[in-house]
């Protein structure tokens, strides 16, 4: 097994677990952001450590974004009591824009045995609409910049 495909296993298996505590019965993009934010790695570390974007920090952005969209529709967290999800799912799938992930992550590089984490993070960042770029906004974060710095990284021989 190489590094990355270990990286990889590591990052999905917190994903389901983040995926979990959040009652959801699938593995989103959110959830792939907290597992890369929480595992530190060097390379996605440089990165997301500069712009204030520890796993608590994407954590709360991932909250303020829930609260924005509920009160889109009338909705406010603060005048409701929101019920706990009614169960964990043992096993939470992959959804949608988790698949995306992958599937962006790995375009950009020409062969397997060139994937490194900051792919992963670059396939989350690439998402031009969606939770984690409403997230990211609601933060303060620069989505621009964030997509340069990983460029960057990836650049670097390590």
């Amino acid at each position: 097994m190489s590094p990355f495909d270990r990286y990889l296993h590591a990052v999905l298996v917190r994903a389901e677990h983040e995926a979990r505590e959040d009652g959801s019965s699938t593995v989103e993009a959110g959830h792939l952001l907290l597992a890369i934010a929480g595992e530190g790695h060097a390379d996605t570390r440089r990165v997301l450590e500069p712009a204030g974007l520890d796993r608590a920090a994407v954590r709360a952005a991932l909250d303020r974004e829930f609260e924005h969209s509920l009160s889109a529709v009338g909705v406010s967290r603060a005048a409701h009591t929101l019920p706990r999800p009614s169960g964990r799912p043992a096993h939470p799938g992959m959804g949608t824009s988790a698949k995306l992930v992958l599937e962006r992550g790995f375009a950009a590089v020409p062969r397997k045995k060139d994937l490194r984490p900051g792919h992963l993070l670059l396939g989350v960042l690439t998402a031009e609409v969606g939770t984690v770029p409403r997230a990211l906004a609601l933060a303060g974060s620069d989505r621009a910049a964030l997509l340069a710095a990983v460029r960057q990284a990836l650049t670097d021989p390590t």
